[in-house]
């Protein structure tokens, strides 16, 4: 069984930077596409943040672009989310997300998520 997670969220004043952090564990043969996606207060709603394939190739969601960076460890079967210039429409729950191929097939695999606030 796959699992995912999540660390380094918290409480950040607006204008702030944080670093988010998801290491998948578990038997696997390979995760073609890791990365992040957010969940605001009071929505049902899962937002693309980003995605980062095995070889590098990156998908941001269009509110964060040129202000958040997603990077992967292939070696440790980790992905980051670097986030800077943080406003208060940030503030959601973060959720990691995996496709993980296994001998079973392709997996779609979520974290439990990490809070993260932007507040003053």
């Amino acid at each position: 069984q796959v699992q995912l997670v999540e660390s380094g969220g918290g409480l950040v004043q607006p204008g702030g930077s944080l670093r988010l952090s998801c290491a998948a564990s578990g038997s696997f043969n390979s995760i073609p596409s890791m990365g992040w996606y957010r969940q605001a207060p009071g929505s049902s709603k899962r937002e693309l943040v980003a995605l980062i394939g095995r070889r590098g190739s990156t998908e941001y969601g269009d509110s964060v672009k040129g202000r958040f960076t997603v990077s992967r460890d292939n070696d440790k079967n980790t992905v980051a989310l670097q986030m800077s210039s943080l406003n208060n429409e940030d503030t959601a729950v973060y959720l990691c997300n995996a496709l993980v191929m296994t001998i079973g097939g392709t997996e779609n695999i979520w974290g439990r998520g990490t809070q993260v606030t932007v507040s003053s």
